[in-house]
């Protein structure tokens, strides 16, 4: 570790030796008055009478819902019209994950995410996704209400995530939560925009005693990725009646390295250039500092039967991460502007009084074999009227870009019964998430020898509103009535960064580039805020007979204030044939609507053309502007599913299996563009627009709602729980195909990454056993192979002329131990990727940028992780 590091793990551990020493009295006091407080812990149980919603959208009292009340060994809930998967706390418990969206990959079958390295802010907010669709397809919720978005819109996701916008599910730490619920079928027509995939619901530890401390620890076999955290939850008493549940986590991890030294940087290092770092690029996880996540749940019940609720969060980190090398001979508009044949240099004269006539008779300075002409060279040093970056960055430079993260939320409500049946829930929340930018090691180099080498770029800002009630209606035995009205306004905000971020300096002329390198500033005119409200009312009505059948129908009409109007419906039922064996379906429509992100932003990333070999500068812009009329830009609309799902639920003995099938036909749906090179025109087009950077852009591209895909799958999950022994199988199929598309803005490589890009078969069997005090672990996870559009290499194919073989199956091995010290104190061992499994190297790794790995692993790219959990309830 480093020392930092190892400072915060000191303290962190010291803090828990206090909090140790102390919690059993705390703990001894509570025993105390447990008796007196049964009557009160019975009464602040009573919200499980109070309404909620189901995951299928109908309001019921909690304990007759199967979907947050019933499951006790099942993995998932067979009595469900749709497929559910609800994961417990102690599900959790067998998993180290980077955060929260690791640990999911491991437990649902149809999810997915990837580590990020260099994808501008998509590496500080990881895009997640469910059945191989969008990330912001994926509905998520928070105890019932709806989640806010991550400000962080993916311009870089491997195709499938390019231009979403999704919520953080990094911002959760597993300790805080009760369970998680996974439905996996479309939902738009309760919970509105988005649910096309599905949605998952995170239900947060209502306790009102007791609690948990936990310290963690871990590294990589191969080096780097040293990690720690700290956390706790407690439950408190609010009174006679209420309950308050808080949870802490601090944590932190260091960077990894999986790179190779690239080619153009080991001739450098050949030909005597002693200032090229070793490797020049690295290619691993950021590193995570100061990550510290604060959330709580409270709920109070009056005498009447009313409870109000309400919880939120605080979430902050830092994320910084590496950018691609910049060669000190032939980064463009950088070093060079003849492709390498010679340096760049300014002339301080001509850039002080704007005349471009050679005033410092500055030498040309060629480069031969990788080596610039010395004297040449010397002469311009000496002169300080003549410029090179080389005099800042002899051996090349390497951005570190990332940004500072901040996360909060506040809902609160009060739900409660009129009469013995009408079940009421009127609830308001407001969310808000901001990336604060900053990119270090970097120029802009138009402003020459006066450019700074940090920078603030500016922020992505995230703020969204709710106000919702909910009504439910239990007509008798049979029959179950609800409805609801909600109002959502969300605002994106682009906050303007530092001057020199931006500014096209006095050297443009002369060829330099302007704004920070790697990560363009956002200016005046790039920075804005716009909103967008939207209405909706909704009814639902179930049918059911005792167990033996069961008839779901919703519909939901939604008003937006920029893209009209839109009503959606589903139709659901099961049928048991018996105890045993069971029949579900659904069909359903759905939408998600373009955010006020996604319809305003504007964004430069750097970026590898393997065409080329070189760093080229791509934009991505608002569909609406000119430039993008020009290439068949035009306002955005909803993008529209149907929705189709089959299953079967089957029971012998102590197993369970549940096999759904599932197609989603989506139409208009929007994703970002190929790649379009500027013209001339278009360059002064940009620059009209206030776009500073355009000079420096050779590409552009923007939202579309030009293609149709079909998504289909199967999904099986099966248990077996003989004794103390349990097994748990999960399989996952999915298939993209892209149905029609306008060939004009979607090339062929942009369809193959949206089929390809993510695996198609995913799986895992997990096995756990107790022997009294001791619990083990045994888990077996597979991927199938994928397509990596930055490599152009799909890893699922054998290459023998290359020396590679990419297996179109990956196998992990996971295990854990947990010993029970006593009563209150558990102690955990265990290792992640235990034999060390890496996907098929890249066979252009040296020639190209370096990455020894393709970054889009769906397990990683970072070998074995060990890890060491101590666990002190109380």
């Amino acid at each position: 570790m480093t020392s930092g590091r190892s400072k915060h793990v000191i303290l962190a551990v010291g803090l828990l030796v206090l909090l140790l020493a102390g919690l059993p009295l705390w703990a001894a006091a509570q025993e105390q008055t447990e008796p007196a407080e049964a009557a009160q812990d019975k009464a602040a149980q009573a919200p499980a009478k109070t309404p909620q919603q189901t995951a299928e959208g109908v309001v019921r009292l909690d304990e007759e819902v199967f979907v947050t009340g019933s499951r006790t060994e099942a993995r998932s809930v067979s009595e469900s019209m749709a497929p559910i998967d609800v994961l417990t706390a102690r599900e959790f418990e067998g998993l180290t994950g980077a955060d929260l969206s690791d640990q999911l990959r491991t437990l649902v079958p149809s999810y997915n995410v990837n580590t990020q390295p260099i994808s501008d802010a998509s590496t500080i907010v990881r895009p997640a996704s469910l059945r191989n669709l969008a990330p912001d397809h994926t509905l998520v919720l928070i105890n019932g209400a709806r989640r806010h978005r991550a400000a962080v819109i993916y311009w870089l996701g491997n195709g499938v995530a390019d231009g979403a916008q999704g919520p953080d599910l990094s911002a959760i730490p597993a300790v805080a939560l009760r369970q998680v619920e996974v439905l996996r079928d479309g939902a738009s027509a309760q919970y509105g925009s988005d649910a096309i995939a599905g949605v998952m619901n995170f239900m947060l530890r209502d306790a009102r005693k007791g609690g948990s401390l936990e310290l963690r620890g871990g590294t990589y076999k191969d080096g780097g990725g040293d990690a720690f955290s700290i956390a706790g939850n407690t439950g408190l008493p609010l009174g006679q009646h209420g309950f308050a549940n808080l949870t802490f986590e601090y944590a932190g991890s260091d960077p990894t390295d999986r790179s190779v030294q690239r080619d153009d940087a080991a001739l450098l290092t050949s030909v005597g250039n002693t200032a090229v770092r070793n490797p020049a690029q690295i290619w691993g996880s950021p590193k995570i500092e100061d990550d510290l996540k604060l959330w709580a749940n409270t709920g109070y019940l009056f005498g009447g039967g009313q409870q109000l609720y309400a919880f939120g969060n605080y979430v902050r980190k830092k994320v910084t991460g590496g950018f691609y090398y910049r060669n000190p001979n032939t980064r463009a508009a950088v070093f060079s502007g003849d492709g390498g044949a010679s340096l760049l240099i300014g002339d301080v004269l001509d850039a002080r009084d704007g005349v471009l006539d050679g005033s410092a008779h500055c030498p040309r300075v060629p480069v031969t074999n990788g080596v610039p002409n010395q004297a040449a060279l010397g002469q311009v040093f000496a002169d300080p009227n003549c410029f090179s970056f080389q005099e800042l960055f002899p051996g090349g430079f390497t951005p570190q870009f990332g940004g500072n993260v901040r996360d909060y939320s506040a809902v609160a409500g009060v739900r409660g019964l009129i009469g013995d049946r009408l079940s009421w829930d009127a609830s308001a929340g407001l969310g808000s998430n901001e990336v604060d930018f900053f990119i270090s090691n970097t120029v802009n180099a138009s402003l020459g020898p006066d450019s700074p080498t940090l920078f603030d770029p500016g922020l992505y800002k995230q703020d969204e509103t709710n106000v919702s009630l909910r009504l439910g209606y239990p007509v008798n035995d049979t029959v179950h009535l609800a409805g609801g009205l909600e109002w959502r306004d969300e605002k994106f905000t682009i906050g303007i960064g530092q001057l020199e971020s931006y500014i096209n300096g006095p050297f443009a002329e002369q060829g330099f580039s302007a704004a920070s390198n790697g990560f363009p500033g956002f200016g005046p005119l790039s920075e804005g805020n716009w909103s967008r409200s939207n209405f909706a009312g909704y009814v639902d009505a179930d049918f059911s007979k005792a167990s033996t059948w069961d008839v779901g129908a919703a519909a939901r009409f939604e008003h937006f204030a920029d893209f009209g109007s839109t009503i959606n419906g589903k139709l659901a039922g099961r049928y048991a044939f018996n105890p045993n064996v069971a029949l579900r379906g659904s069909l359903s429509t759905g939408f998600r609507a373009p955010t006020p992100g996604q319809s305003n932003a504007f964004n430069v990333s750097t970026q590898f053309d393997l065409v080329l070999m070189d760093l080229v500068n791509n934009g991505t812009i608002p569909a609406t502007s000119p430039v993008a009329g020009l290439r068949g830009g035009k306002a955005l609309v909803a993008e529209k599913s149907t929705n189709y799902s089959l299953g079967a639920v089957l029971r012998l003995g102590k197993v369970n299996v549940t096999t759904d099938y599932f197609r989603i036909d989506l139409r208009d749906r929007l994703a970002v563009t190929q790649n379009f090179a500027l013209t001339p025109q278009e360059v002064e087009g940009l620059l009209a627009a206030g776009i500073t950077s355009a000079r420096s852009i050779t590409n552009f591209r923007f939202f579309t709602n030009d293609f149709e895909t079909t998504t289909q799958g199967i999904d099986v999950v099966a248990t077996y729980s003989p004794g103390n022994t349990g097994f748990n199988l999960l399989f996952n199929h999915t298939n993209t195909k892209v149905t029609a598309f306008n060939p004009d803005t979607l090339s062929a490589g942009r369809i193959q990454q949206l089929e390809e890009a993510l695996p198609t078969t995913r799986g895992s069997l997990s096995i756990t056993h107790a022997i009294k005090d001791l619990r083990l672990l045994g888990r077996l996870s597979s991927y199938s192979g994928w397509y990596d559009a930055d490599d152009a290499v799909s890893y699922d194919d054998i290459h023998p002329e290359q020396g590679f073989v990419f297996s179109a199956n990956h196998f992990l091995v996971d295990l854990e131990a947990a010993y029970a010290w006593n009563k209150r104190i558990t102690l955990v061992i265990g290792g992640q990727n235990v034999f060390n499994h890496y996907p098929g190297e890249n066979p252009g790794a040296r020639a190209g940028v370096g990455n020894l790995y393709s970054q889009y692993t769906p397990f990683g790219f970072n070998g074995a992780f060990w890890y060491g959990r101590i666990k002190y309830d109380f």
